[in-house]
């Protein structure tokens, strides 16, 4: 390997390593709110790329008639937790969110498919469609459930997956698509090639990131959100509503998983299952910061994003065992050097 060589190889693994990072930010924020590790994170990336797609083929998405099954689903849950509690308020809202709004959105987006869209507003489009189907998600796998225990939330996580990865491939079919570049330019840096697209993809994922910090910290359901990461059941006795910001951590997680997929849509060719490779790595990350730090699980994400592009090159074959292999140094450090607490306890 020479210099060159070299270079290439870390500028790819620093473009990938920014999805990666979105995707560890995520996985945290849902995992410190609502004790779920979110598997199917990987599915809003695949779903959002070829929602994209079907726009740009002037055709309607089959997540559109998704959303509104799912939808129809948490409806019908309301209305029945409504009907059993004798809670007509509950009932209405059920009604309103989950059934006219999905309605109304699946009227405007079949009515706009037909006509020529800019490739921002067809981005805007296809996250309108996707983002929805997080909390929807929430409200029919989790929240009835949310003070489980882990393990039963991380079964019900990958029944989750599974689930719409078997939607997945019957929505969209088994073959792979790509989607318009959101830039064609390009400029040459010394031996580096830059590309337009490649800028899109570390700027919005550096802007997503300090979005998301500003929200945070400046924001009451930002700062609602950390309380209930630091100490759930204390943030109840506080009146802080833990079901809102379940739904609000799972919408955000999803959008930040519908953004990476417009990213890296242009760039790799994405079929139904792929996203879930690409979310587990956006694992490994957050366990590089132990499910805790979010600078560590960017720092992680980097890494993972140039152990990626790196071992692609030497040991291609191999290249996925040697990315999750570096997970193991990491449970077993964190194994030996941090107190275990039982679940009951904390």
């Amino acid at each position: 390997m020479d210099f060159q060589t070299a270079l290439l190889l870390a500028q790819d693994g620093v473009i990938t390593g920014a999805i990666y990072a979105l995707l560890a930010v995520a996985i945290l924020l849902v995992f410190t709110v609502t004790r779920v590790i979110f598997v199917p994170q990987g599915e809003f990336v695949a779903f959002s790329a070829l929602t994209m797609a079907a726009l740009q083929n002037g055709k309607t998405p089959g997540t559109l008639w998704l959303l509104l099954a799912m939808s129809g689903i948490a409806a019908a849950m309301e209305l029945w937790a409504g009907w059993r509690d004798r809670d007509r308020a509950r009932m209405v809202k059920g009604v309103v969110l989950y059934g006219a709004l999905p309605a109304a959105l699946a009227a405007v987006v079949t009515w706009v498919v037909p006509l020529s869209m800019p490739l921002l507003v067809q981005a805007l489009v296809a996250m309108v469609i996707v983002v929805p189907m997080g909390p929807v998600l929430y409200r029919i796998a989790f929240q009835d459930v949310a003070h489980a225990s882990v393990l039963l939330l991380l079964i019900i996580s990958v029944a989750a997956h599974l689930a719409l990865a078997g939607v997945g491939l019957l929505v969209f079919g088994p073959e792979g698509t790509r989607t318009t570049p959101f830039s064609d330019a390009s400029w040459t840096v010394g031996p580096l090639q830059v590309t337009g697209q490649s800028l899109w993809v570390v700027c919005a994922s550096v802007l997503a990131i300090l979005a998301l910090f500003w929200f945070f910290t400046h924001t009451y359901r930002g700062k609602a959100l950390k309380a209930t990461a630091v100490n759930r059941v204390g943030a109840e006795l506080m009146g802080i509503g833990t079901t809102r910001a379940g739904a609000v951590a799972f919408t955000l997680a999803t959008a930040i998983g519908a953004l990476s997929g417009l990213l890296i849509a242009p760039m790799t060719t994405i079929v139904y299952d792929t996203g879930f490779l690409i979310g587990l790595k956006g694992f490994v990350a957050a366990i590089i910061g132990g499910l805790a730090s979010y600078p560590l699980a960017a720092a992680g994400a980097l890494l993972v994003g140039l152990l990626d592009s790196y071992s692609s090159f030497w040991a291609s074959a191999y290249k996925e065992v040697i990315v999750f292999t570096l997970i193991l140094p990491v449970l077993l450090w964190r194994s030996l050097h941090s107190p275990h607490v039982e679940e009951d306890e904390e």
